[in-house]
């Protein structure tokens, strides 16, 4: 295992936020599920409608631009009244050099969600836990806070004090022009 030669540290928080910045053709929605709203025969959001994303991914503070998300999301419910969405969600962070962490569960749009961490590479081998999934403006800006389990101590690079969450937040323009990044990220 990846944890060899080095005690396991306890729980461990992680803070991290997805930002789409409209570069990246994400979100892309297939409307597989076929529900059409009778009156004007168009798409309506429904159950099978698939949500493939990728999106980037910058430290808690902000500062450092970590790599990307990437995933896939399935429709399983939608609440025209509240205009709120239930996923079931797939996907997995990239940082870099230091590894990714694959995530699933659910993702509901309006309320904070807990997703169960399912794994992970490089630092993050062995990783289990969950991560508080919260929406700061759909689909554009979340905010993630990782309790992982089963690893050795993070690396101070990833552990910056975070911004606290709005939907105001922005990245630095040093993360945004990629001149603040962790050696190989994924863009």
């Amino acid at each position: 295992m990846g944890n060899k030669g080095g005690s396991l540290a306890g729980v461990q928080e992680l803070k991290v936020y997805e930002i789409n910045e409209r570069d990246k053709g994400s979100p892309c929605v297939l409307p597989l599920g076929g529900k059409k709203d009778p009156a004007t025969g168009q798409h309506v959001t429904g159950l099978g409608d698939l949500v493939p994303f990728s999106n980037k991914l910058y430290d808690g503070s902000l500062q450092t631009r970590l790599g990307i998300t990437s995933g896939l999301c399935t429709v399983v419910s939608y609440d025209a009244d509240k205009k709120s969405t239930r996923f079931e969600a797939l996907y997995s962070f990239y940082f870099g050099d230091y590894g990714h962490i694959s995530v699933q569960g659910p993702y509901i749009t309006t309320q904070d969600t807990y997703l169960a961490i399912t794994g992970g590479s490089g630092v993050f081998v062995g990783c289990y836990g969950q991560v508080k999934l919260q929406q700061l403006v759909f689909p554009f800006k979340l905010f993630y806070t990782f309790y992982l389990q089963g690893i050795k101590k993070l690396p101070e690079a990833l552990c910056a004090e975070a911004v606290p969450p709005s939907p105001s937040v922005q990245p630095s323009q040093e993360a945004k022009d990629c001149k603040n990044v962790v050696p190989n990220f994924p863009n």
